[in-house]
């Protein structure tokens, strides 16, 4: 459920930050990749120790909000690159001769040609969330109280010697699950 919800907001916030940046242009756009440079050249899970590390008891919405602090950026980097080519294409220029916003123009004719590219990276940000939560769990920065397959690995680590299935079991199902929303992206 977080991978989806931070996967999600994530591709609402970064494609519509993308394409009214790249429909712009003059400027904003370079603005834009210049702040996505930033936000993805720092270690996110780094960034998120630090702030979970400052958090009495973490919970999925704090995880979530720290994930989704990085999770936005590849969305609108991805957005900007398709929306240049785009936004000098006939029906563009046509929406924009009937006197129609920016807005409206990057919703209704440059957000349907840009869900494909979006969905591949859809899949490979629930991916990644689902990761980044398995790792801050299994370093004791999960929620404590909800089940988690970070905590699973933990306690498979734990009893090694004694059941090792425990920890083959969490891994399959993460090796699983990201094999899964990989897929998603990749599924027409």
């Amino acid at each position: 459920m977080l991978a989806c919800g931070v996967g999600l907001l994530a591709m609402v916030v970064g494609v519509g930050l993308g394409a009214l940046a790249g429909l712009r242009g003059r400027g904003l756009d370079d603005l834009l990749e210049r702040a996505c440079d930033l936000v993805q050249s720092f270690p996110s899970f780094f960034l998120a120790l630090a702030v979970l590390a400052t958090v009495r008891t973490p919970t999925r919405a704090h995880i979530g909000a720290v994930l989704l602090l990085t999770a936005w950026a590849p969305f609108a980097r991805l957005a900007v690159a398709e929306v240049r080519v785009l936004r000098r294409a006939p029906f563009v220029e046509a929406a924009r001769a009937l006197g129609r916003s920016e807005p409206a123009i990057a919703w209704v004719h440059l957000a349907p040609n840009l869900a494909a590219v979006a969905l591949v990276q859809l899949g490979s940000t629930m991916a990644a969330v689902v990761l980044g939560e398995a790792a801050f769990a299994f370093v004791g920065l999960g929620p404590g109280d909800e089940a988690s397959l970070g905590a699973i690995v933990e306690q498979g680590v734990a009893c090694l010697a004694r059941s090792p299935h425990v920890l083959l079991a969490a891994a399959f199902a993460i090796v699983s699950l990201n094999a899964a929303l990989l897929r998603v992206g990749r599924s027409r």
